[in-house]
């Protein structure tokens, strides 16, 4: 996860930059330090860095630090996460840390808001499908509401939160 949030970090600084092809490589390789620099050595000897792509710089970083085996299983969990006991904060969290694996759920919208809604608690998901979701940030915002709400009720069975009239000024009727 550390070489892949590298990346992502580094492509928001290219994108700014505007650097292509060949000056992200040379870039990106004046940026690595410890064990990547010393893999980059050893690397050198099978990859030519002068005509190296990004994509296949990428992939050969990849190849050492992000292995298919842990995408897979990235890409396995986001498949199945669930809110459960979470927070709606931390599974949308956790939720769009996870989208990355899976583009061909993330880049169709209507999906991507299927598989966010398919995941929260049940009760929550029945309060948000009422409202006919369509937008994915505005749905978040709704299950944030939601929750706050379902805790509101939880806490009134409770009796852990007085009834309080609401407060009413005389200041009219006085004169």
């Amino acid at each position: 996860m550390i070489a892949e949030r590298w990346i992502k970090s580094i492509e928001v600084i290219f994108t700014f930059m505007e650097l292509q092809g060949a000056y992200r490589v040379r870039c990106a390789t004046f940026l690595l330090t410890g064990d990547a620099s010393l893999w980059l050595e050893s690397a050198s000897v099978s990859v030519n860095l002068q005509t190296l792509t990004w994509t296949c710089f990428k992939e050969v970083l990849y190849s050492k630090y992000f292995t298919k085996e842990v995408r897979s299983c990235l890409t396995r969990e986001f498949m199945t996460l669930r809110q459960g006991d979470n927070s709606v904060a931390k599974f949308v969290r956790k939720f769009e840390r996870g989208c990355h694996f899976v583009p061909l759920i993330v880049n169709d919208a209507r999906e991507k808001l299927r598989h966010f809604i398919d995941g929260l608690q049940p009760v929550l998901r029945c309060d948000i499908r009422v409202a006919g979701p369509t937008i994915y940030a505005i749905t978040v915002s709704r299950a944030l509401e939601a929750e706050h709400d379902q805790k509101d009720i939880e806490n009134d069975r409770q009796g852990k939160r007085p009834y309080q009239a609401p407060q009413q000024h005389h200041s009219l009727l006085s004169l």
